[in-house]
């Protein structure tokens, strides 16, 4: 697989048909279509997980890790949405892994060396992932609607836009955003009081 250093910050407005037929190429074992693919795309991927996670190794070992996972699953975009959608799809769930790898090798870490001085308090945002399948969150969430936390999961978890959740679920992005509402409402009574978690996605 021919994977270039990322370059742009934005993506570069091809047509999403050739996208399409790139993904069709690379399902076919085309490393040089994985190649274009990347070069496409790779720079506002860097750029969007830069924000989401500041440790640039990291950033780098999951925009690898999509592009492997492109490379192997092509074949299952089957040219549903937008590439660039479904990309990030995978981007985002490849960053909530690693992440979650880090915390658990954190938290090995700590246990192995209690004397330790305290590590800084952790993001909203971590508190959040943390809460949604750790804490009394992610039991809360287990009770609402599937559907309805399943809205909540690609918005809050994966950090999807409501366009790129109404493409990961199929279903309008109007839907989405009611879905959304009804679930933060079914949350905060499965929760008893409203917790402190924003819970809220991006438009």
């Amino acid at each position: 697989m021919r994977l270039l250093r990322p370059s742009g910050a934005g993506p570069t407005g091809g047509d999403e048909d050739d996208d399409a037929a790139l993904l069709r190429a690379v399902a076919r074992g085309d490393s040089e279509a994985l190649g274009v693919l990347y070069d496409r795309h790779a720079g506002w991927l860097h750029a969007r997980l830069a924000r989401r996670c500041p440790d640039e190794e990291t950033v780098r070992e999951v925009l690898q890790d999509t592009f492997v996972t492109v490379w192997r699953s092509a074949g299952s975009h089957r040219g549903r949405g937008e590439a660039g959608g479904w990309l990030w799809v995978i981007a985002a769930r490849r960053l909530v892994d690693a992440q979650r790898v880090r915390a658990r090798a954190d938290r090995a870490d700590r246990a192995a060396a209690p004397a330790e001085p305290p590590t800084p308090s952790p993001s909203a945002e971590e508190r959040v992932l943390a809460g949604l399948e750790y804490g009394e969150v992610g039991a809360a969430l287990d009770r609402i609607s599937p559907e309805l936390a399943e809205v909540l999961r690609a918005t809050v978890v994966d950090g999807l836009t409501t366009r790129e959740t109404a493409r990961l679920l199929g279903i309008p992005e109007g839907t989405v955003k009611t879905r959304a509402l009804r679930a933060r409402r079914e949350l905060r009574a499965a929760l008893g009081a409203g917790g402190p978690y924003p819970l809220g996605g991006t438009a």
